[in-house]
């Protein structure tokens, strides 16, 4: 790279966008990981290829039942809670 290259991106300014984008290639690259190694109707080998469509709905459910969503589940569905109490609750 030429240093007028390095002088236009790397400056103070643009590490935010940096990490933002890091940020969402990372979510984007776990859930890849996710689901190609914990999916049930992803099938890499080719034995379990050609076992066809199989009713494995414990396992689907397993999947679809995370950790995340099994924490978020208990909570309300408000995003800054005490703000909105502020403001919503009467006194």
């Amino acid at each position: 790279m030429t240093s007028s290259t390095l002088k236009r991106w790397l400056r103070p300014e643009v590490f935010p966008l940096f990490a933002a984008v890091g940020v969402a290639v990372g979510m984007c690259g776990l859930q890849l990981i996710r689901n190609i190694s914990g999916n049930p109707e992803v099938r890499l080998t080719k034995k379990k290829r050609a076992a066809g469509v199989l009713d494995n709905y414990d396992e689907g459910k397993k999947y679809a039942e995370h950790s995340l969503r099994k924490f978020v589940r208990k909570r309300n569905p408000e995003i800054m809670p005490k703000i909105n109490s502020f403001f919503a609750d009467p006194k």
